[in-house]
């Protein structure tokens, strides 16, 4: 059996292909090594093998072992503590045996000893004092025989209600007794007798990263950290080694508000409800962070040092994917904890301006639209939004490739003030041949209150009929909307100044031909 511990680790989006150096002596000839152990959730047919030395590799074959000994390095310990207790039994077995030995020696002793001393103290060969020393020496023998047997007994039951407890983790069913495990058997033919270096390499399912960002935007400027989450639950542990992240495959949000279309439609009563059958079974019933505030005045101190520098990985871009090679060693164990690498980090410049849609909600979202000027195609992932320093929430990312433009909603800034109230509402009743008329007028008024000028964009909508008898009339707009679309959504844009305001009027009408009722109608 080849040792070839891992030592290089390439993470794909859905699965990992690993690197694994060992040596060998081999004597020439034919020769069958195996590399082990290998995970169950190897893919077989992705195995290599490369290497140095005065042989050739014949193939491989990927096998399953039967092993004697667990193979699991926790089931193994747990089996070697169970051999100790099983010893230590043994062991306090013969110390007992041999204490109650002693004991019966003891007792014969004693009772050959009082015949003798019976003879002896009638004859006048030895006294009283002599026997009762001898007595007293035997009895203190004994007691303390009989106390280590205790002592040896309780020590007993301690080891066998450990090694109970013992038992019954190695027989749970996260740690098998004596687990098979995968190997790749490798035929060489050894052209020279000395050492062959071997590589191995093979894909395995059960990991896989995946990308979570940091986007940080200060004035006109965003800074984004891009991270590899890795995990991995693939029977084995890898230590630290060389970590590369792949972008091949060989395998709540925080957003801009939108309008849909507004629509009106004539009311169509629901016809009325069948009788039920008479004989019909019955039925079942049924359920039917505000942005921080002015700056701190400027104070003459030393120049503070330069902040801390993040470590990147390094980058080998090819035709269609990118690999990240991390800074440092990363060990991943196989129980499907995140660990974290950072893979790039990409300054841009961004372009703020708001975004207020007040017919939903009367508060100003901050956008920033920014370029991908880095080489970086970034992955879709999560991002925590900082802005000035402030967490603001979250965003999701989408795919984002190299020179491709994105909006980034950055919260909402409470400086930026908005209403939008009703000003005017007029119905006249229909007449005889005639139609009834509904008029309304909206005033919107958006007023900022930060230090600087205030590119403001402000959404609102006309309603759209899906009937001939519902008449949707423009009265007025003022100023004249940005732009229009069909389906009734205008926009206005605004270059607001520091504690100034910008208004928009916005009437409409609605004329009903007689007997027609309308739906969907808001104010």
């Amino acid at each position: 059996m080849v040792d070839a511990p891992i030592v290089s680790v390439t993470v794909y989006p859905d699965q990992a292909r690993i690197t694994r150096r060992g040596s060998v002596d081999l004597e020439p000839g034919r020769q069958k090594v195996f590399i082990e152990p290998l995970p169950l959730q190897i893919s077989a047919d992705s195995v290599r093998v490369g290497g140095q030395g005065h042989a050739t590799v014949l193939g491989v074959d990927v096998v399953r072992r039967s092993h004697s000994r667990p193979t699991d390095p926790a089931v193994a310990d747990l089996t070697e503590r169970r051999r100790a207790l099983a010893a230590d039994i043994a062991e306090l077995a013969d110390a007992d045996a041999v204490h109650q030995e002693q004991l019966a020696f003891l007792s014969a002793l004693g009772t050959r000893a009082s015949v003798s001393f019976a003879r002896a103290l009638a004859g006048g060969e030895t006294d009283a004092a002599r026997v009762a020393e001898t007595a007293a020496a035997l009895a203190d023998r004994s007691i303390a025989l009989r106390a280590e047997r205790r002592g040896i007994a309780r020590r007993r039951e301690e080891i066998a209600d450990e090694l109970s407890a013992l038992e019954r983790r190695i027989s749970a069913p996260a740690h098998p007794a004596l687990p098979d495990r995968m190997a790749a058997a490798v035929d060489v033919e050894v052209a020279e007798a000395g050492t062959v270096h071997l590589e191995l390499s093979y894909l395995v399912g059960g990991a896989g990263w995946t990308s979570v960002y940091d986007v940080r935007v200060d004035g006109q400027q965003l800074a984004l950290t891009w991270f590899g989450l890795v995990t991995q639950r693939t029977g084995e542990d890898w230590p630290e080694g060389e970590l590369l992240l792949s972008t091949a495959r060989p395998s709540g949000t925080a957003s801009v508000p939108e309008l849909k279309p507004w629509y009106l439609d004539r009311y169509q009563p629901a016809p009325p409800p069948m009788p039920y059958p008479v004989a019909a079974a019955p039925m079942a019933p049924g359920g039917a962070p505000p942005a921080s505030g002015a700056a701190p005045r400027a104070r003459s101190v030393a120049a503070p040092p330069p902040p801390v520098q993040e470590a990147v990985a390094t980058v080998e871009h090819g035709v269609s994917a990118s690999t990240y090679r991390t800074t440092r060693p990363v060990a991943v164990p196989a129980d499907g904890t995140a660990h974290r690498a950072t893979v790039a980090v990409v300054d841009l410049d961004a372009a703020l301006d708001y975004v207020t849609a007040p017919v939903r909600a009367a508060e100003a979202h901050l956008r920033a639209t920014v370029v991908n000027r880095s080489p970086h195609t970034l992955l879709p992932g999560p991002a925590s939004v900082f802005s000035g320093g402030v967490f603001v929430g979250k965003a999701a990312l989408e795919m984002w490739a190299p020179g491709e433009e994105i909006e980034l909603a950055l919260g909402v800034d409470d400086r930026i003030r908005v209403e939008r109230t009703l000003v005017g509402r007029r119905a006249t009743k229909a007449t005889l041949g005639s139609s009834r008329r509904r008029e309304v007028e909206y005033r919107v008024l958006v007023t900022n209150h930060t230090p600087a000028p205030a590119r403001v964009t402000v959404l609102d909508q006309l309603p759209v009929s899906r009937d001939e008898n519902i008449a949707v009339r423009e009265l007025h707009l003022h100023p004249a909307p940005s732009d229009r679309t069909e389906m009734g959504v205008l926009t206005w844009r605004f270059e607001v100044p520091p504690g100034g305001a910008a208004e928009v009027l916005l009437g409409l009408r609605i004329d009903l031909t007689r007997g027609v009722e309308m739906v969907g109608w808001r104010e």
